[in-house]
């Protein structure tokens, strides 16, 4: 469960900063685009910290995977054996 509090965290922290860099695109001033620079170089930081916690997870047995259902198959008609 904790895992999931902390992505979704990670996951918010990555939306603020986006939003944050459009704000700080759009109002423009002196010094925005170093502002806008920083805000998505630490998206991109928090975006790859995510990936790579989730796939540390995944391997230390964490986190499991659990796939899509899998649909039943129709019994396929075999053919007969030549004598």
């Amino acid at each position: 469960m904790w895992i999931k509090i902390i992505v979704l965290v990670a996951m918010v922290a990555v939306l603020a900063n986006l939003f944050y860099a459009l704000f700080q695109l759009t109002r423009g001033g002196e010094g925005a685009s170093k502002r806008t620079l920083r805000s998505l170089t630490w998206r991109l930081g928090i975006s790859i910290a995510i990936f790579l916690g989730l796939y540390l997870a995944s391997f230390f047995g964490l986190i499991a995977p659990h796939g899509l259902p899998q649909a039943q198959q129709p019994p396929t008609a075999t053919a007969p054996a030549n004598p």
